[in-house]
């Protein structure tokens, strides 16, 4: 027994991470402590992960170019910022790979609310996700700075899955 663990911890370590079904992409995976990072955010002002720390927390991940994340935004807006903003909780969207002035305009014609980030080198991206994973994720993070879900694109079902999380999460 002891034999099989080492094997398939030795896989585990020494596999090169590449996207795939399982890591849908991402770095980081369920259990992780949330990555260090320092984002400006679209009103001049600094936040950083330490920030976010005694707040359950939803990182989602962005572009104006995406589609996808277009459809979902209003959807995190009315669903779980609206919702949710009253209590101990944050919804942080962190537009990746796009200067302030792309930004600007995208989020006022997207009328969302919660907090933007900008991230316009992808650094911030990168510390969570795999070199060539796309955007439309959401990183649920609870209050102690551990990675509780992880979403990719927009499911409706895994979005709702999400929103119970968040809810078992600020009732604990």
């Amino acid at each position: 027994m002891r034999g099989v663990f080492i094997f398939l911890f030795s896989l585990i370590v020494f596999l090169i991470p590449s996207q795939n079904e399982q890591n849908r992409g991402y770095r980081v995976k369920i259990g992780d402590q949330l990555p260090e990072f320092e984002a400006l955010m679209l009103d001049g002002t600094k936040l950083s992960s330490k920030d976010l720390l005694g707040k359950i927390t939803v990182i989602q991940f962005t572009g104006s170019w995406c589609s996808v994340c277009r459809r979902e935004m209003p959807e995190l807006e009315s669903k779980v910022w609206q919702r949710f903003k009253k209590q101990d909780f944050l919804l942080l969207g962190i537009d990746t790979k796009e200067p302030k002035e792309k930004v600007a305009p995208f989020i006022r014609k997207m009328e969302v609310t919660y907090l933007i980030a900008l991230d316009p080198d992808g650094k911030i991206f990168s510390k969570f996700t795999l070199e060539g994973a796309g955007v439309t994720r959401n990183i649920v993070i609870d209050k102690n700075g551990k990675v509780v879900f992880l979403t990719r694109l927009f499911d409706q079902k895994e979005f709702n899955a999400m929103i119970k999380v968040i809810e078992q999460l600020l009732l604990s």
